[in-house]
C-alpha cells in the first residue's frame, strides 16, 4: 500500500490561481454598486430583470478583479439579446464600448 500525503490545511500558493485574481472582490462590488447608484452603466436603467457585474476586460484575457476601473454593473441577463450585458460581451460594438468604458473608468480612479 503506498503512503498518501497529507494535505497542509496552511499551505498558501506562491502564485495565486487564475479564478482568485479575475474574481470580483466584496469590496469592488460594494465600490461599483455606489458609484453606478444600482442603476446600468450602460442604458441607465433603474429596474431589470437582473443587474450583473461584468468585466471590461474580459477574465479569461486577465482581467482582474480587484480592480473597480475593470468591473461595471449591467442590465442582464447576458445570454438574452437585447441586454446591456449581452451587447458588452457578444458585439463588436460592445467590444468597443468596453474599451472606451475601461478608459474613462481608469481615468477617474486616477484623480
Amino acid at each position: 500500500m503506498t503512503a498518501v500525503p497529507k494535505i497542509n490545511p496552511n499551505h498558501v500558493r506562491r502564485v495565486p490561481k487564475r479564478s482568485s485574481i479575475t474574481k470580483i472582490t466584496k469590496s469592488v462590488r460594494r465600490e461599483v454598486l455606489e458609484r453606478s447608484e444600482g442603476c446600468c452603466e450602460r442604458c441607465g436603467r433603474s429596474s431589470a430583470y437582473a443587474f450583473e457585474m461584468s468585466h471590461l476586460v474580459q477574465a479569461s484575457h486577465g482581467g482582474r478583479g480587484d480592480d473597480p476601473a475593470n468591473i461595471v454593473l449591467l442590465c442582464g441577463p447576458s445570454v438574452n439579446t437585447g441586454t446591456c450585458h449581452n451587447f458588452a460581451d457578444y458585439t463588436a460594438e460592445g467590444r468597443k464600448w468596453r474599451m472606451k468604458k475601461h478608459e474613462e473608468l481608469k481615468r477617474y480612479y486616477e484623480q
